[in-house]
């Protein structure tokens, strides 16, 4: 059964794509339950960090439903293309952090999924493509200035260009995921990762990530008093305190969120 599906361990939520059948591929309507998901997440007070992955281990996600979309345009021409609703920004309007656990194949929708999380940690198996010139898909300017913004506008042509495959070490060298880790290892590596950021001030995490998020904006639509307002809420909250006190007593401070 194709669908996403929410758990949450602590202050992890993990949230996964599942269409085993189809490596995973994204229908209309899991696009719909992701944004759901991520949103659900985001306004979880007991939430610190937000994990994206997929079923299994064969794939992250393989990109959209390439016959769902076909059946959308032909049965309803109102109905704005999948390729162009871009609902795989989603990671970046959530205020958390949200980390990409790549295994296996990540490609089209897939790729634009992982790039739009904050950071991607990827199990050495891993393999990418960006096949957007195989399908004729005229891939969004907003997607492609992001990829501009990740890995440079050489490796954004070549991977366009050439819609080939690449593997965990090139995307590695791209700057497109931050590491590689044995396949065998990378439960235990993303568990422990995320453990390492939810100890951390979740207000503080939430500011730089709405500090960069701004930076990555077109300047016109910049908010710098919407970041200088985060900033301003770390400094007045109850968690500075606590983190100052903490540090005088030598102990691991307690966070609120508040």
């Amino acid at each position: 059964m194709a669908q996403v599906l929410s758990n949450r361990d602590g202050a992890v939520a993990t949230i996964t794509i599942s269409n085993p059948a189809k490596h995973n591929a994204v229908t209309p309507e899991m696009w719909d339950q992701l944004k759901d998901a991520l949103d659900t997440a985001d306004a979880d007070d007991t939430v610190r960090v937000i994990v994206l992955t997929g079923a299994g281990d064969k794939a992250f996600v393989s990109g959209a439903d390439i016959g769902k979309i076909g059946r959308i345009k032909h049965a309803d021409p109102d109905e704005v293309p999948l390729e162009r609703r871009g609902p795989y920004m989603a990671p970046m309007a959530c205020r958390k952090p949200v980390i990409a656990k790549i295994r296996g194949i990540c490609m089209g929708g897939g790729l634009g999924l992982a790039a739009a999380c904050d950071v991607r940690i990827c199990a050495d198996d891993a393999v990418f493509a960006m096949p957007a010139a195989r399908l004729g898909v005229g891939y969004s300017h907003a997607g492609v200035r992001h990829y501009i913004q990740l890995i440079g506008p050489q490796n954004t042509l070549d991977i366009f260009f050439s819609a080939r495959k690449f593997d965990a070490a090139e995307a590695l060298r791209m700057g497109f995921v931050s590491r590689v880790i044995p396949a065998a290892e990378l439960d235990a590596h993303i568990a422990t990762y995320c453990a390492q950021i939810a100890a951390n001030a979740p207000l503080t995490l939430m500011a730089a990530k709405r500090s960069v998020l701004e930076e990555l904006r077109e300047p016109r639509e910049r908010e710098f008093s919407a970041v200088q307002a985060a900033i301003d809420r770390c400094l007045d909250s109850e968690d500075f305190k606590e983190g100052r006190q903490a540090f005088l007593e030598k102990r691991k401070p307690v966070w609120q969120g508040r």
